[in-house]
């Protein structure tokens, strides 16, 4: 479904032919869907993908399935792009009921449905692909992303090989396998895939992933033939760690590069650890370049510095080189002023929370829970670890695990997706996240949340703007499970088996 870049004067010549020619009637009107998909297509290798977008769609007007059909899966890929979700998911379904047998169909079906945070849909969809074309590209770099976020890196590994080998143009493709090879530890050759991604972006094309690469080839680079997360520790061995309950966050007390115990927030809704400045500076954590974060708050996107903590020390677990944030430049508005998180998930640890003892576990490998467990949902860690869930029985997505957040929230494009007639009045909320204020936050009664057997009827639940983490995330964040809900059950975060086992007591 790709198509490679031409020159410029290609796209010169083809605009001043559609206003010459359109002036003076000379071709029919069923010409003029040929001619957008062109466009759209010239657009879309050019790197200018809403105009591409707006170019297919209007390529949409035609009965003819040869224009149709590629016009609208063009819509798809442009509308990812620019991580517009809900259009790319709509267009999605339209285009696999028209071709249901056509493997780029399948494939492009799923890109679709990953970023929606509809991770099943899309492991099948890339199956389907694979099945019916076992050399389609697409396929199996979908395929790698599945098997990557359920931890199964090794057969991630072989698919995003094989993605990159079949299509070896395909920026996105050297992103996949950038990512797993950061997942194994393998920062050098994660930074040789990074740099293949960004020469093979459109010249002069910029977005924020972008931005957010360079920074990170740099960051990768800086690490040199140091081994990211080097347990010092016992690999094997299982660590256990009092914690206590301040806010409803969870807080262990840790060392940064041997100096004195401090606080930390056990944040399993972060991609990274994270130190203050003032840490930072007292501790000897230099930061190596500026990155680009994304949470919760009216700054969306926030540029943040990206560093190295020697040593990361908490109780029996002992851990070099770990790549943290440095929380520079701070925010200074809020209640309470931004310290130190630990992301034990980043490390690649698993990890189990008994709020009844206040006792946590980390591990590479968990000793077996003793019961069964009252529910297990499969966990897909994707940068960020999230689970399934539905909303008024009929909005599946995709929530964030989040053990350093309070409340059951769903996002704005979730409410918006509800379609429910507007009162006139919100009940607005003072709430706060890693980027401020979001003064948009509001109270939302009456609504029904699952996840499996687990239901919650007719509750309020908090709507957020979760628009800038998920177009830094590259999927549609659909909600956000913190501590009202976790703190009913000893919570096990099981890397290894991908799975999230809930017990009650």
């Amino acid at each position: 479904m790709s198509v490679g870049a031409r020159p410029r004067s290609a796209l010169i010549t083809l605009l001043v032919a559609t206003g010459l020619l359109s002036g003076v009637g000379a071709f029919a009107p069923s010409d003029v869907p040929d001619v957008q998909l062109q466009l759209g297509n010239l657009l879309y290798a050019d790197g200018r993908y809403r105009e591409a977008m707006t170019a297919f769609q209007r390529a949409l007007g035609t009965e003819e399935p040869r224009v149709r059909v590629p016009a609208r899966a063009g819509v798809v890929r442009s509308a990812l792009r620019i991580a517009e979700f809900a259009i790319a998911r709509t267009e999605a379904i339209t285009l696999r009921q028209e071709r249901p047998r056509d493997p780029q169909i399948q494939s492009v079906y799923a890109d679709a449905m990953w970023s929606s945070g509809l991770f099943d849909e899309a492991q099948t969809g890339y199956r389907d692909a694979l099945a019916l074309q076992p050399d389609d590209p697409r396929g199996h770099n979908g395929m790698a992303r599945v098997l990557s976020a359920r931890s199964r890196y090794q057969d991630a590994m072989d698919h995003a090989s094989t993605a990159v080998r079949l299509a070896p143009r395909e920026s996105d493709f050297h992103h996949t396998l950038g990512n797993i090879h950061e997942r194994l530890g393998q920062f050098e050759q994660a930074a040789r895939s990074l740099e293949n991604f960004i020469n093979l972006l459109p010249k002069g094309y910029t977005d924020n992933r972008a931005v957010w690469s360079r920074a990170e080839l740099r960051f990768l680079r800086s690490f040199g033939k140091r081994v990211p997360y080097e347990m010092k520790s016992n690999p094997d061995m299982v660590h256990v760690l009092p914690f206590r309950l301040e806010h409803d966050k969870i807080i262990v007390q840790g060392h940064v590069n041997g100096g004195p115990a401090m606080d930390f927030i056990v944040d399993t809704g972060a991609e990274m650890s994270t130190v203050s400045r003032r840490t930072s500076e007292r501790q000897g954590v230099d930061p190596v370049t500026y990155t680009i974060s994304a949470g919760v708050g009216e700054m969306g996107l926030r540029g943040l510095q990206l560093g190295r903590i020697d040593k990361l020390e908490f109780g029996t677990l002992s851990v070099k080189n770990v790549p943290c944030i440095i929380k520079s430049p701070a925010l200074t508005d809020l209640p309470t002023a931004e310290g130190e998180s630990l992301s034990p998930l980043a490390m690649g640890l698993s990890m189990a929370v008994d709020y009844k003892k206040r006792v946590l576990t980390l591990a590479h490998r968990l000793p077996p829970d003793g019961e069964p467990a009252d529910e297990t949902m499969g966990l897909w860690m994707h940068r960020l670890a999230t689970v399934r869930g539905m909303v008024d029985a009929s909005h599946a997505r995709s929530f964030v695990v989040d053990t350093g957040g309070q409340v059951i929230s769903i996002s704005t494009a979730t409410a918006d997706a509800l379609e429910r007639p507007s009162t006139g009045r919100k009940i607005a909320l003072k709430v706060y996240g890693a980027s401020g204020w979001d003064r948009d936050a509001y109270l939302l009664p009456g609504v029904d949340v699952a996840f499996n057997a687990i239901h919650f009827n007719k509750m309020s639940v908090v709507v957020l703007n979760l628009r800038a983490p998920s177009v830094l995330l590259g999927y549609d964040l659909g909600g956000i499970v913190g501590h009202q809900f976790l703190s009913r059950y000893r919570v096990t975060f099981d890397l290894e088996k991908a799975e999230l086992r809930l017990k009650k007591g």
